[in-house]
């Protein structure tokens, strides 16, 4: 099932984090607020049918993840998983340690978690990557040899760039430190294989297709964690979630699940087709690991152009599209990704392919890029260099 066409005739290009909800997800939405705006802890009927939908949905994601129903909980939101993940966990261990190694091209919600679990007695060991953004394998190992390690977080994959990290070898290093590992699979769950290389994982919802305002959080039985602030009854959601919300993002996860095959491999076609056109722009330099990365992401930088100039000449031509130039939409700092891999920082675009994004939209867009780079480029006065 497709996505509605929009009627407007823009092409959003931008769903890394945010994609349209999945038609399914619509549906299972309006469902659970007739069955499930209960509170699901009350043992009236109405809370019992809440209830009901809410396991029913932490036994989908359960089942997706290879994990057991009873390791799935829901959060407030991705930012929200990530956080309680490495807090609650670094809690648990500070019998063992305080440090925190992480990679440094993890999203900054986990740097930020991070710094703050391994407080002024820890410290956060950051792996360097390559050029494609990816971690050093043989670095984190080395870094899980240490004394005094609390935990690590590596990332599936990263969003920004479409790389894919070595999680199962540093899973197995890990395990053989007694070092748990927090993976981010936001950017990956409902396009690529997780596997089961995780103690703990967050996954975002809002990136394949559910609702905003949820969050997925699986922890395996054997780590440990305490949770961290005031007492309530559910530490990693306090007040609870919104049922509706949850349901609806399991049926978009198990929607996407049954055609990720076909969709993936239809939009990897795609990306390559980008990453083919956009190398014949002058001084462009096309990032990411070229065939070990997520199937729906690519991403670019032009010399001598203004990120947020070109991503604004797109949307007037009636494409949305993400930049990396900066970390928010609030600051012009570089991109921390970018400039971890050694790369253009500025006049970066990134794509996210949708499932509804077909082969039209594409052309299009590749048809428009190189006249939009060339126009940023004359009103900053370097055409021609």
């Amino acid at each position: 099932m497709t996505h509605p066409t929009p009627t407007d005739g823009r092409s959003h290009l931008d769903n890394g984090g945010r994609a349209p909800w999945h038609p399914l997800a619509r549906q299972a939405f309006l469902q659970a607020l007739d069955d499930g705006w209960a509170d699901p802890r009350r043992l009236h009927t109405e809370g019992r049918r809440a209830a009901a939908l809410l396991d029913g949905a932490r036994e989908a994601v359960a089942d997706v993840l290879g994990a057991r129903t009873e390791e799935v909980r829901f959060t407030p939101s991705h930012t929200a998983s990530l956080h309680a993940a490495v807090v609650q966990v670094a809690r648990a261990r500070r019998r063992h340690g305080h440090d925190v190694v992480v990679g440094a091209v993890e999203r900054a919600a986990v740097l930020h978690a991070a710094e703050h679990a391994a407080g002024p007695a820890g410290r956060r060991v950051t792996v360097a990557v390559d050029g494609y953004g990816r971690a050093d394998a043989d670095a984190f190992v080395e870094a899980l040899r240490h004394d005094g390690v609390a935990l690590a977080a590596l990332q599936h994959a990263n969003g920004e760039v479409g790389t894919t990290q070595p999680v199962e070898a540093v899973h197995e290093a890990a395990r053989a430190a007694g070092v748990p590992l927090v993976v981010d699979a936001g950017a990956s769950l409902g396009h690529a294989v997780v596997g089961p290389a995780w103690d703990v994982l967050a996954a975002d919802p809002a990136d394949w297709g559910g609702p905003a305002g949820i969050g997925v959080a699986a922890v395996r039985h054997r780590a440990r964690t305490v949770a961290d602030g005031p007492e309530d009854p559910e530490p990693w959601a306090p007040g609870g979630i919104s049922v509706p919300a949850a349901f609806a993002a399991a049926v978009a996860l198990q929607a996407v699940q049954a055609d990720r095959g076909d969709a993936d491999g239809r939009r990897r076609a795609l990306v390559d087709q980008v990453r083919a056109r956009v190398a014949q722009i002058p001084d462009v330099e096309v990032v990411g690991d070229p065939s070990d990365r997520l199937p729906h992401v690519a991403t670019f930088s032009f010399l001598y152009v203004d990120g947020e100039a070109l991503v604004s000449e797109l949307d007037r031509a009636g494409f949305a599209v993400g930049s990396g130039s900066a970390c928010t939409a609030s600051t012009l700092e570089p991109s921390h990704v970018l400039a971890a891999m050694g790369v253009l920082t500025h006049g970066n675009v990134r794509i996210a392919l949708d499932r509804s994004t077909d082969a039209a939209d594409v052309e299009r867009f590749l048809d428009v890029l190189p006249g939009a780079v060339a126009r940023v480029r004359d009103m900053l006065g370097v055409q021609g260099l």
